[in-house]
């Protein structure tokens, strides 16, 4: 007997569409592989600023930070935030870049100032700056770098 081929004389029965859209899969929650988070202060009062990275952003900061300190009420460590203020600024301006971001944040008579200079990548005295930052007061400093920009801060007690 030959083989007849039989047609249906009806389609197949089609899957009704989903009711919602799929949900694409959600993302990893781990830190590896994920960029730095970006700096956060709160519960204290913070201020900042942002400069043309040029020789003269060291003065301008540090006169900045000096009118906030002073806003805020601390006139004791005038000249030790003046010059740390200085030498953050200086360090983000002298690591290449456009601009330099100065943040300033208080708690309990101790101050937190930073310089971001928004260029990516370690710059050449990195290793350097955390002794001369230590001698100008610093009760605590550090360096960070990320694809944002390099990042160096400095505590100073206020009392």
């Amino acid at each position: 007997m030959a083989a007849i081929e039989h047609t249906p004389d009806f389609p197949p029965k089609t899957p009704p569409p989903p009711k919602r859209p799929v949900q694409p899969p959600r993302p990893t929650t781990g830190l590896q592989g994920t960029a730095r988070a970006g700096m956060r202060l709160s519960n204290r009062r913070s201020a900042n600023w942002s400069f043309e990275a040029a020789p003269w952003a060291a003065g301008k900061a540090a006169a900045h930070v000096l009118k906030q300190l002073h806003t805020w009420g601390y006139r004791e460590a005038d000249q030790a935030a003046a010059d740390l203020t200085a030498a953050l600024v200086g360090h983000a301006v002298a690591g290449g870049g456009r601009r330099v971001s100065v943040h300033l944040a208080d708690q309990d008579h101790q101050a937190v100032i930073v310089a971001l200079s928004h260029q990516p990548g370690p710059a050449a005295g990195d290793t350097t700056v955390l002794p001369g930052l230590s001698g100008l007061g610093a009760v605590s400093c550090g360096t960070d770098t990320a694809e944002d920009g390099r990042r160096v801060w400095a505590v100073l007690d206020l009392r």
